[in-house]
């Protein structure tokens, strides 16, 4: 590592210093190195089983390394429970949604904005009106989460992570089972929200949605990074192709 790149690393936001999650003989996660800095919205895919989800797990508390540290905003979580992370400023959204059904829209964002936030009721309500209008509920804050479609329920998984007032959103294939016309409106939202500031790591496998959006792409494979950088000059590097797309390389 450089001493540019070390520098960058240092003082990035989110720091990964060779974490490893392993399963008996199985490396979900394998000796990974890796720094997200304040800001950046970055982009992570790889083939199924190739260690995202669990690399989400690592960060969030979900799972607890074998090896390695994780380190937020200079403080070192590695041993700190979801909840103490969550507070620390990192938020996110699960691939299938499970909000409290018979609670209205606002009252799921009012349980994150309080006990995960932790901010006063007053600071509370404001916030969860604000990510209401941001993330296109407001019309919808007095129904049950039951009744919401597939693409309100993932508005509401949105909508719920940002209600912590979240330094690091962290997104798990948030568009998977969207069509076409809805995934363009997510993404606009999600768009919006790294406009404002808030530092994004989204795995998805619908490539496109994903570039436009991240200004840096990471593809995972056997739970180690194969390659990461500029998002079109990592889409054509020929082992990508062939891990990813399945393109045989000659």
């Amino acid at each position: 590592m450089g001493g540019r790149n070390l520098k960058f690393f240092m003082s990035a936001l989110l720091q990964l210093h060779g974490v490893s999650k392993s399963y008996g003989a199985l490396k979900a996660v394998d000796t990974v190195d890796l720094a997200v800095e304040s800001g950046e919205a970055l982009a992570v895919i790889g083939p199924n089983g190739a260690g995202k989800t669990t690399l989400f797990n690592l960060i969030t508390g979900d799972v607890s390394p074998s090896a390695g540290r994780v380190v937020f905003d200079e403080s070192d979580m590695t041993a700190m429970a979801p909840h103490a992370r969550s507070r620390l400023g990192i938020g996110r959204s699960y691939q299938i949604p499970h909000p409290f059904a018979n609670m209205s829209v606002f009252e799921n964002l009012l349980v994150g904005a309080i006990f995960g936030g932790r901010a006063t009721e007053r600071e509370s309500y404001r916030r969860c009106s604000e990510v209401l209008k941001l993330t296109g509920l407001y019309e919808r804050a007095n129904v049950p989460a039951r009744t919401l479609t597939l693409l309100q329920r993932k508005r509401l998984e949105l909508a719920r992570a940002l209600a912590l007032r979240p330094k690091l959103l962290l997104l798990d294939e948030i568009a998977g089972g969207l069509t076409e016309y809805e995934c363009a409106e997510l993404v606009k939202t999600i768009k919006d929200i790294h406009a404002r500031g808030t530092t994004i790591v989204w795995i998805e496998h619908i490539v496109h949605a994903l570039l436009s959006v991240a200004s840096r792409l990471v593809v995972m494979n056997f739970g180690q990074i194969l390659a990461q950088g500029v998002p079109h000059e990592v889409i054509a590097d020929s082992r990508v192709r062939e891990v990813y797309m399945g393109i045989p390389v000659s």
